[in-house]
């Protein structure tokens, strides 16, 4: 079975497709690490997330996979070296959203996560997996909730790691996030017309996989 669960950040596609992948038994995929992957080679090699030009011949030139940490959480490693917490930074997270505007870049790991896709059964997490990447999955979700909520959930794991920013940050950089990915002309952030849609502001993540799996297994 492939599972794809899209929405906005901080909706809680992430601890939501992990814990569903755990209990299904199915392979987690983080599409949205792989393309901070390619920001946080950009910014190490100096180009700018606007240069698309650059950003198209950087991006295959990069070998992004997937592995597990000590602690058996889901690592991601660039050209052998494991970035789990360098993607997450707050200046990848600016730039991330620019790197997934250009075409090459979408085409070049739409193809990847394909071939992830290909070879077992999935819970593929992103932003066009129902749209684009996988649109004949057999169940699709799409979460959502309030820019406040989804803002306070940021700005927790950002504090969390060590970074010092604001709520009010955070705010503004959902409502960027949001701009950018559903008004950009390649793969923008929508719901699959027959995609699930759960708004989460008010659920914890045991409670959304719990309506998940009541559809899956239902079904």
């Amino acid at each position: 079975m492939r599972i794809a669960i899209d929405g906005p950040a901080g909706a809680g596609k992430s601890t939501v497709a992990k814990k569903l992948a755990q209990r299904l038994g199915l392979t987690y995929v983080d599409t949205g690490a792989m393309y901070r992957a390619v920001a946080l080679a950009a910014i190490k090699a100096g180009i700018s997330c606007e240069d698309e030009e650059d950003l198209a011949r950087l991006v295959q030139t990069l070998k992004i996979e997937f592995g597990r940490s000590e602690d058996g959480e889901t690592a991601v490693y660039l050209d052998g070296q494991e970035v789990s917490r360098e993607i997450r930074t707050p200046d990848v997270s600016r730039c991330v959203s620019l790197v997934a505007r250009v075409p090459v870049v979408r085409r070049y790991l739409t193809e990847k996560q394909r071939q992830l896709a290909a070879g077992s059964g999935v819970v593929m997490e992103g932003r066009d997996i129902g749209t684009v990447v996988l649109p004949d999955a057999e169940k699709k979700f799409f979460l959502t909730a309030s820019v406040e909520e989804r803002a306070r959930r940021r700005f927790l794991e950002t504090a969390r790691d060590g970074y010092n920013v604001t709520l009010a940050d955070q705010i503004k950089e959902i409502v960027r996030r949001d701009t950018f990915d559903t008004q950009r002309k390649v793969a923008p952030l929508t719901p699959a017309p027959d995609a699930v849609v759960i708004d989460t502001t008010e659920k914890s993540p045991d409670e959304v996989v719990e309506m998940i799996l009541a559809q899956v297994q239902g079904g």
